[in-house]
């Protein structure tokens, strides 16, 4: 298979990561399982158990004409427990190496099927300012894209955190979720190789 470059040649690139058939319950696994993974999973109440106090008997059980009672810290007193308090708990879920590198495949297919996926020979930014990284993205007629490096490149990534729509990384740093997010992805050649080693 080949990919069309920004400047219009052919890469060879391999069939069995980008021209996978796509897998659409796999990849909504991964991705599920990606933002389960990324939630704190910090919201906390206290129930009529964890509330400081209410261990005495407010009034004895019988004969006061109130209603009884056996704490003042009851989900229907005033300073007393949530119901169904929540507790902290981990939301991450178990992805098999297999799973997460037949769903990539099937992404890095897809956007090569749906034209969203191009290939760059590198990315030319050679200083970490924002106003080249626009020439850039002005030249290759992209605004909402994915930028992917083989390396870490300082200038790319400190040039794109000021748009709010670009998102650049390393092979190390994409998942599916970070892919589908984006309208296009843009790849140089050296992270396609590394890509095609990590997936074949």
């Amino acid at each position: 298979m080949e990919l069309q470059t920004k400047s219009g040649a052919a890469v060879g690139v391999s069939d069995a990561v980008f021209a996978a058939p796509y897998n659409e319950t796999l990849v909504h696994q991964v991705v599920t399982a990606f933002l389960a993974g990324a939630r704190s999973g910090n919201s906390a109440q206290k129930n009529r158990a964890a509330v400081r106090g209410g261990g005495a008997k407010p009034w004895r059980q019988k004969g006061t004409g109130r209603a009884r009672a056996g704490t003042i810290r009851s989900p229907i007193w005033r300073a007393g427990g949530v119901t169904f308090a929540s507790s902290r708990r981990d939301y991450s879920k178990k992805v098999n190496k297999k799973m997460y590198r037949g769903a990539m495949r099937s992404v890095f297919s897809e956007l090569a099927r749906s034209g969203r996926l191009s290939v760059v020979d590198t990315v030319p930014v050679n200083a970490p300012k924002a106003k080249e990284l626009r020439t850039v993205l002005q030249n290759w007629d992209v605004s909402d894209v994915l930028i992917i490096d083989a390396g870490i490149n300082d200038n790319l990534h400190l040039a794109g955190r000021n748009f709010p729509t670009v998102t650049t990384t390393d092979v190390d740093g994409i998942n599916p979720w970070l892919m589908l997010r984006h309208e296009n992805v843009v790849i140089t050649e050296a992270a396609v190789r590394q890509i095609e080693e990590r997936l074949s």
